[in-house]
């Protein structure tokens, strides 16, 4: 009964989704299923693990469809199968966190303009039909980007945990050669001591015994890497963030963010091509 309830459901789903986005769940979900017996037989558990977790995450937009009735567009969904995709099959088994520099800053940037516009999708469903509700584009704008700074803070917030309860690596390091730190005054006053040039740095256990040489210069264990993700997350933010405070102001030509806004089932919010300054809304 659950076999068919679960055909049915994907079955409607087809038909009201846009098929460029059905095609994509499709396609990338059967070779995460692919990956995942592969890992099975190599008794790989910890891939096997992702495969199944990026399997979940691909029902997401099934789950706000049927238990919150909320769409998603085409293109919204999309970009959210191909992001649980590269950042779980690619970048964790992959290692393409590790073989391509830019990928972890790639996709922190893609995760602040998603995050925006789900928390713009939200507040201007509520604003757009609530009758005592009657915030201005700015204002829309400003929640759209605190929503994506939290989600990326709370992100940062998981790492953090992982690597101190779990002993995992997901802020990674960085090699620095100059640091500036007031723990090394040999007075102890509040004035930094600066040590440039760094070349290597050599580390030993309490009774003396070299544990390791870190070549290149000084260990940084994951402050560079978290203030670089929540910049670049920023940055996305602040990008969709503009896209949609220009769509509030005038729907009817600045449509860049409408593809990325979520609608509810029943309704669609597109229909109405008035802007804010017919709806007599100040823009902030």
């Amino acid at each position: 009964m659950a076999k068919t309830d679960y055909i049915s459901t994907l079955s409607e789903k087809y038909h009201n989704s846009n098929r460029s986005s059905l095609v994509v769940y499709v396609i990338l979900r059967a070779i995460v299923i692919g990956i995942m017996i592969r890992q099975i037989f190599l008794a790989e558990w910890h891939n096997v693990f992702l495969c199944g977790l990026s399997l979940a995450l691909m029902f997401i937009p099934l789950f706000l469809r049927t238990t919150l009735k909320i769409n998603l567009p085409s293109v919204l969904e999309t970009a959210i199968f191909i992001f649980i995709f590269a950042a779980e099959i690619l970048g964790e088994m992959a290692n393409f966190y590790g073989h391509i520099p830019f990928w972890d800053t790639m996709l922190h940037t893609v995760t602040g303009f998603l995050a925006a516009s789900v928390g713009f999708g939200m507040i201007d469903l509520l604003n757009t039909h609530s009758k005592r509700l009657n915030m201005t584009p700015l204002f829309v704008a400003l929640v759209s980007f605190c929503f994506s700074m939290t989600v990326g803070v709370m992100w940062e917030f998981f790492e953090f945990s992982a690597d101190k309860l779990l002993k995992t690596d997901t802020q990674k390091d960085d090699i620095i050669t100059r640091i500036s730190s007031v723990e090394l005054n040999p007075d102890g006053k509040n004035k930094e001591i600066i040590i440039d040039g760094i070349a290597y740095t050599v580390l030993f256990d309490e009774n003396g015994n070299e544990l390791t040489t870190i070549e290149g210069g000084y260990l940084d264990i994951g402050l560079n890497d978290s203030m670089k993700d929540m910049f670049v997350n920023m940055i996305g933010a602040v990008v969709f963030s503009a896209a949609g405070f220009l769509y509030i102001y005038r729907r009817d030509k600045y449509k860049f963010a409408e593809p990325f806004i979520i609608t509810p089932l029943d309704h669609d919010i597109h229909n109405d091509d008035s802007t804010a300054e017919e709806k007599n809304i100040p823009l902030s």
